[in-house]
């Protein structure tokens, strides 16, 4: 086979296919090459092989960037280099290896020359001895490192040195560790339980109880005992067997309140157990925490925290494709503001990792029968589809993207929740400081919410509470002049709010302005009936009585049962002896013509008449003492004025 290397190519390739080395004359550098031929034919991250160049060496430019300087080898060097490299290949790493041998001439020196070794990937796990250790070395990055744990069992079990952990039989177990009533079960939901068939023909060595899957059991040489498969117990064992055989296959799940593990834990469950049962009991605990927040004001009202397909294969992918061979269990921990998902062991060998994290990545079994069977029981998508799921889901609900951190012995898939959930702890929070009479910490924080969000009407309630608890109107003024706030684009309940505080200062036109205003447009909007009562209330401090009984009117027409509520009865009553004081002026006026003064005597007279109504329909529907005081006040005030209109009618 020819190669032809093209060395500027090699500089931009992936460093962890290729390795620069200045010379290799020396023992120790022989040696490291060895080392890292034997990685590259092992080659654990299935990029192919890779390629060691002798006679360069990767240095930085003016910009700190790598840049490769080409030294060159002489003749003598050259020869050595090769000779000491293939004789190590052949004596020092199991099964030998012959790597492909290429000279090139320096570009930068035509006097010397560049060595290329080209190592191909194999399919046999290399070795390599020194006479002292034994030591297996993968390529990880830009290094040649040993393969240790379960870096070791991946190359191992990729090279098929060692079968597959799920379908490996466990020594350890026979027959009387399977639960017989979770096998026929769960055999049963999977649809793979038939009445022809006896409890002896599903537990053999010989019969699969589906394609994908190996037969539950194998049958031992010596004493012939049938012994069930990793899978096999795992899935259908009895809790303290799997226990006993797998003491690391349990899951922790921890809810805490706040945002780290700064806080007591809520709530924590330890999950045993069939990873089926794992499985259900977690998705069953996180279900509570797919809830639904709901926002009116919002163009999607019902907003979940989390997707909940999102956390099913999240918990799924986790039990389904975790490393067993680490001891650690997986650990799911709920925070206020996302989950974490925690899986022992790293990525499948060969997942590119960018692919992985944008659900692109091409599917890899570790234990392709807990996928299948957990397939089967309708737990788990279909094959490659878990995380492409999770983004999915994810991004339709609006949530931030899924996070998934990898590292050397874990994987860890986080699930922020939906902005909304967000900012509602943060709004209880500030409702907390509230309630403690911290309002200047409430006030700030509430602020910094608004600095992200200014039309949301829960941090836009908070502050007008916290202003109204510190009595300072003029702080809201110039907050409301300075962000230039649309009214119409805010909730109807919170303009009212705005409008009572403004309105606490009946000397300041400009506070009473904007008050009327926000009243204006509150009350052009949809205004809930609950807040109808306040509304009015204001209007009557601000308004003019025509507003109030315009208002009035018309509310009690859309919500009828408010016919009889008292306070709007006393409110437009009140309005209404405005008026007639207005109608006894004009009367009383030199410069009113006559027909002015007949006009005002009548409408005097129906204002009145109307007033007088309103009171007697308030008193017989008021509850509250003190405003029943305020009502018997107001018809001592109407019997005045009827006495003013008499005497100043009578003249």
């Amino acid at each position: 086979m020819n190669f032809n290397i093209d060395l500027k190519e090699l500089a931009r390739r992936e460093s962890e296919q290729v390795e620069w080395k200045e010379n290799g004359d020396d023992i120790k550098i022989a040696e490291g090459i060895v080392k890292t031929i034997s990685a590259f034919a092992n080659d654990i991250a299935n990029v192919g092989g890779g390629y060691v160049v002798c006679g360069a060496k990767e240095i930085k430019d003016e910009h700190g960037f790598p840049k490769i300087q080409y030294t060159g080898l002489s003749a003598n060097q050259l020869k050595e280099i090769e000779g000491k490299v293939t004789r190590y290949c052949q004596n020092y790493v199991d099964p030998a290896i012959i790597p492909r041998i290429v000279e090139i001439e320096n570009p930068e020196n035509n006097s010397t020359r560049i060595l290329v070794f080209v190592v191909l990937r194999t399919r046999h796990a290399h070795i390599y001895r020194d006479g002292e250790t034994s030591k297996y070395y993968v390529r990880i990055s830009r290094e040649t490192k040993e393969a240790r744990n379960g870096v070791l069992r991946q190359l191992l079990t990729e090279k098929q040195e060692i079968e597959y952990f799920d379908k490996r039989t466990n020594t350890r177990a026979t027959e009387a560790d399977i639960d017989i009533l979770v096998f026929r079960d769960s055999m049963q939901e999977m649809g793979l339980l038939f009445p022809e068939k006896s409890l002896e023909d599903y537990f053999s060595d010989r019969e699969q109880i589906a394609e994908l899957v190996s037969p539950l059991f194998v049958s031992t040489d010596l004493d012939r005992i049938l012994r069930p498969r990793n899978f096999t117990l795992l899935m259908f064992g009895k809790k303290t067997s799997i226990t006993s055989k797998f003491p690391e296959a349990y899951t922790i799940l921890s809810i805490y309140k706040g945002i780290d593990r700064s806080e007591q834990t809520a709530e924590r469950y330890t999950l045993t157990g069939t990873i089926v049962e794992q499985a259900k009991r977690s998705i069953e605990l996180l279900n509570t925490q797919a809830y639904t927040a709901f926002d009116k004001t919002s163009s999607k009202p019902n907003q979940v925290k989390y997707p909940m397909r999102a956390l099913q294969e999240a918990v799924i992918n986790a039990i389904v494709h975790r490393d067993y061979e680490v001891p650690e269990p997986i650990r799911i921990t709920v925070f206020a503001d996302r989950v974490e998902i925690r899986s022992p062991g790293t990525l499948h060998w060969g997942v590119d990792k960018d692919k992985f994290t944008q659900g692109k990545a091409s599917p890899k079994w570790r234990n392709q029968s807990f996928a299948y069977l957990f397939n089967k029981l309708q737990l788990a998508q279909s094959e490659g589809q878990g995380i492409p799921t999770i983004i999915r889901t994810m991004r339709e609900e609006g949530c931030p993207e899924p996070i998934f951190e990898i590292e050397l012995e874990s994987l860890t898939c986080i699930l922020p929740a939906h902005p909304r959930h967000q900012i509602i702890r943060e709004l209880q929070e500030i409702q907390d400081k509230v309630i403690l009479q911290k309002y200047q910490e409430a006030k700030t924080q509430v602020l910094t919410l608004l600095e992200k969000d200014l039309y949301n009407f829960r941090s836009l309630d908070l502050y007008c509470e916290v202003i109204a608890k510190l009595k300072l109107p003029h702080e809201l003024y110039n907050f409301l002049e300075t962000k230039k706030l649309d009214f119409s684009l805010v909730n109807p309940s919170t303009l009212i709010n705005i409008a009572e505080i403004l309105a606490f200062d009946k000397d300041n036109v400009p506070y009473q302005n904007m008050a009327n205003r926000a009243l204006s447009v509150a009350m052009s909007g949809k205004i809930e009936e609950g807040q109808i009562v306040k509304a009015v209330v204001n209007l009557k401090k601000i308004g003019e009585p025509d507003d109030v009984i315009e208002f009035v009117g018309e509310s009690m027409l859309k919500y009828p049962n408010l016919a009889h509520n008292s306070t709007l009865l006393e409110k437009r009553a009140t309005a209404r002896m405005d008026k007639a004081k207005k109608c006894i002026t004009a009367i009383k006026d030199r410069k009113s013509n006559t027909t002015t003064k007949k006009r005002a005597s009548v409408l005097c007279e129906q204002l009145l008449e109307a007033a007088q109504r309103d009171l007697n329909l308030a008193l017989e529907n008021v509850e509250n003492p003190h405003e029943k005081n305020f009502i018997e006040k107001d018809f001592n005030f109407l019997n005045e004025l009827k006495q003013t209109y008499k005497k100043t009618s009578a003249k």
